[in-house]
């Protein structure tokens, strides 16, 4: 891949913007005031930052002018009485020009609305076309509805392509260097996500996908967000009155998809559903070669090799009822579970030499499965206070989730590769039963005072209860008559959490340049755990104060502002890194969690400049980020076991710096075009290991679209990640890219798709090399990627204008898993 045309498109589009900004005009004099607010057509919500102008009746020298708030508002003073024009822009928005009058002291326009480009109503959907990627002062967002390729695969494919987003060659999601990452969705946390992540990310399928928002600075709002900030997965949704619904299957070499949707909206009641199955396929091999150094001087050599041809299938379905019985209230109840399951045949090669009454030579034959449950309830009211207080509002929510999982292995060993297939020598059969529940009460309050000064505060409360029930039987033929309990092996471990929370953030505004919000965030945590065959028991509770502010300045040009953020978050681990289970099926490699883990405390600092045109935009931001007691994977090698034991601890500082670039590019109507740029610097500090590690690391992707004619879309995309670092670790880089067409048929009912991915390999290696003072690990990952899919989408229906924004839940304060941990989550 060719790196040089990236760089010059980048440089092209921060060129484009140096010319395409130009200053407003001093605001002429006058006494009038004019209020607004600028909202999407189709769904009412604001249009965060917006640009809007206001002109003479003749001539188009701007008296006043600048972006809208987050909330879309704008506040012009100081402007002549009589005929006016306003002007209002966004990217992605058809242009709108407004005849105005100006004939008092204060006019307020109240909600004035910009249409998506080609957006219609009254047809079967909305065809709307908003920009692929929008940038905000707070969050980049990835209309993943909007990009074509997308169709027929997973959420994992699509967080590939998300600006400030990696995947590594196992699945294993990285923001912005790091892995302590938190993955909501629809803003909530979801027991999909419970367990192992790079799993569950290959289950949702991309067709149910509207957008990825990428939150690099939350507010005091967000719980203990996750110390690289958050992702939330945003699923397709529609309120709007009327009937309407989608059907859709995906064929492919590797995705194969069905799924349907209905929503109802009549009156003052509505239901949403979504029912999905489908079926994946991830082969892979991989191979360890490792030198151990012994204690009596010599050296040990360990070679292993596994092939896997690795599947999973499963099925998904929601269920939402809404009720407004007035303009004033609006409750809502919902559900959503899946069902999925893997089966993993896998052939091992294993030999080790060094320690003669420890060398191995075999082969083995294991069968491995994961059966999951997971469920979600929610319930939620929310008030409002009428026109005469816009931004009042108070919201009660609960929520339960569940996760239920049961993972099992068998394994026959064969003494040679030779006689595989012959007499076995040793059979083990494995089961771990692992539970998660967590129930969260949640209230908000917002109060204005003004129009430039808002408080919020609110409180909640989360309880969590996790088990891990595990057992191990083994057999060794020709010695044992039947399968034996090991005790030291099998054990039940559970976990409890509760964590009581209390908020309050306050923004203000100073003139119409500045604006500024202070928050706190007050968070009490009591654990407690135990094994039932052992005394261990531990307990521990703390008390976090977590502090929050940002300062926004608007500058003189329109469309630019500058922000600076600070935050502190805590960070607690969930099951996937405290469950003790020990996964041995390759017994020369075995990794399992840490109970006692303490959670990560994180500073981090953000200066971030955005601008944006009618057909440009702009977002460039720095940021640092400093980690204490940051939770880190660690190895040691077992000499007395000749094995590699792979667990977690509060074991590091870790410091990143990094920059990112984004920019967006519309030359044509039926052109888009962007690009993502991301510097950083990662630099880890382990006192309790006496080593540091640090590297810098570089991404970039690019992204372009077409439109031929009224029917056809063409588009590609393509990026490149280099290495990086973990504390005793470096992982090689890769790269992706794919091409696309999209056939819209039967008058924009259906369409047609045809993707490929990573078409010109079948797969790739992803190598990563481990050194610690006991051992060195080169291992070697290799990850079919090569994709062809086939989707079609059949839309049925009518949507009417009239939609009402809801609250939901955000947990976002525990550290998720990812697929570096132990099995049985």
């Amino acid at each position: 891949m060719k790196h040089v045309s990236p760089l010059l498109l980048l440089l092209v589009l921060i060129t484009s913007f140096t010319h395409a900004q130009s200053p407003i005009s001093p605001a002429a004099t006058g006494t009038a005031r004019l209020l607004g607010r600028v909202v999407d057509a189709a769904t009412q919500k604001p249009v965060e930052y917006a640009t809007v102008a206001v002109l003479p009746a003749t001539g188009t020298t701007p008296l006043a002018g600048g972006a809208c708030d987050a909330e879309g508002r704008f506040d012009f003073s100081n402007l002549p009485t009589g005929p006016l024009r306003l002007q209002l822009s966004f990217v992605g928005y058809t242009t709108r020009l407004e005849s105005i009058m100006l004939a008092k002291p204060l006019t307020d326009l109240g909600a004035l609305t910009l249409t998506a480009s080609s957006q219609t109503l009254a047809g079967v959907t909305i065809t709307g076309e908003r920009p692929v990627v929008e940038t905000k002062p707070d969050r980049l967002i990835y209309n993943a509805d909007q990009d074509p390729s997308n169709t027929g695969g997973t959420v994992a494919d699509i967080l590939r392509k998300t600006s400030l987003v990696n995947l590594d060659g196992e699945g294993n999601v990285q923001l912005r260097g790091t892995r302590n990452v938190r993955i909501l969705i629809n803003n909530k946390p979801s027991a999909l996500l419970a367990g192992n992540l790079a799993e569950a990310l290959k289950q949702i399928p991309a067709d149910q996908i509207k957008a990825i928002e990428v939150i690099t600075a939350p507010s005091a709002k967000y719980d203990g967000e996750g110390s690289g900030g958050i992702i939330n997965i945003v699923l397709k949704k529609n309120s709007l009155q009327g009937v309407n619904g989608s059907a859709g299957a995906t064929g492919g070499n590797r995705n194969q998809s069905l799924n349907t949707s209905l929503n109802v909206k009549r009156g003052t009641l509505g239901v949403n559903t979504k029912l999905s199955g489908f079926r994946n396929l991830y082969p892979f091999k991989s191979s360890t070669e490792r030198t151990v150094y012994l204690s009596d001087g010599s050296t040990g050599q360990l070679s292993e090799r596994t092939t896997s041809r690795n599947q999973g299938q499963g099925g998904y379905g929601q269920l939402e009822l809404t009720y407004d019985p007035s303009p004033l209230h609006s409750f809502t109840l919902s559900g959503n579970g899946n069902l999925y399951s893997t089966d993993s045949p896998q052939e091992l090669v294993n030999q080790y030499r060094g320690q003669p009454q420890l060398d191995t030579l075999y082969t083995r034959d294991i069968s491995l499965r994961d059966q999951s449950r997971n469920f979600d309830l929610n319930a939620g009211y929310t008030r409002t206070f009428g026109e005469k207080q816009p931004r009042r509002e108070w919201s009660m929510l609960a929520q339960h989730t569940s996760n239920r999982s049961r993972e099992q292995y068998r394994l026959d060993q064969f003494p040679t590769p030779e006689l595989r297939g012959g007499p076995i020598e040793y059979q083990e059969t494995s089961r771990n039963l692992a539970r998660n529940l967590e129930t969260t009460f949640q209230t908000d309050y917002t109060q204005p005072f003004g129009e430039k000064t808002t408080l919020e505060v609110g409180a909640k409360h989360i309880r969590r209860q996790v088990s891990s029930d595990y057992t191990l039987d083994t057999l060794l033929t020709g010695q044992q008559p039947d399968f034996v309990r090991s005790t030291l092996r099998s054990n039940r471990f559970t976990y409890r959490q509760n964590v009581l929370a209390a908020y309050g953030t306050y923004g203000f505004s100073l003139g119409k340049k500045y604006a500024f919000s202070l928050g706190t965030r007050l968070e009490r945590t009591a654990i407690e755990g135990e094994f039932q065959n052992e005394a261990g028991r531990f307990q521990n509770s703390y008390l976090n104060v977590l502090r929050n502010l940002s300062a926004t300045r608007t500058l003189k040009k329109e469309g630019q502002t500058l922000r600076l953020s600070y935050s502190r978050r805590i960070q607690r681990p969930q099951i996937y890194y405290l469950n003790p289970y020990v996964n041995q099926v390759t017994p020369n490699s075995v990794d399992f969690g840490n109970p006692e883990l303490r959670p990560e405390l994180v500073d981090l600092v953000e200066l971030g400049y955005s601008t944006f045109g009618e057909k440009t935009s702009l977002n460039a931001s720095g940021f640092g980020r400093r980690t204490s007691n940051s939770i880190e994977r660690f190895s040691r090698y077992n000499e007395a076991l000749a094995r590699n034991e792979t667990t977690y601890g509060n074991l590091s500082t870790a410091t990143i710096v990094g920059l990112n670039l984004y920019g967006s590019w519309k030359p044509r109507p039926e052109w888009d075009l962007s690009s993502n740029l991301t510097a950083d610097y990662t630099s880890l500090r382990s006192a309790i290991l006496q080593r540091p590690n640090r590297r810098a690391s570089l991404s970039m992707n690019i992204n372009g679209s077409r439109k031929l004619g009224k029917t056809y879309t063409a588009q590609g995309y393509a990026g490149f990640w280099t290495a990086g670092v973990e504390l005793q670790s470096r992982y090689s880089g890769g790269i992706y890219y794919g091409l696309s067409a999209k056939k819209l048929l039967l008058k924009e009912k259906a369409d047609f798709t045809l993707a490929l991915v990573n078409f010109l390999t079948p797969g790739r290696y992803f190598r990563s090399t481990t050194t610690t003072p006991d051992f060195v690990n080169y291992g070697s990952f290799y990850s079919y990627q090569r994709a062809l899919r086939l989707s079609f989408n059949y839309r049925f229906g009518k949507l009417e204008t009239g939609q009402r924004q809801r609250k939901t839940i955000r947990n976002d304060d525990s550290k998720g898993g990812g697929s570096g941990g132990q099995q049985g989550d």
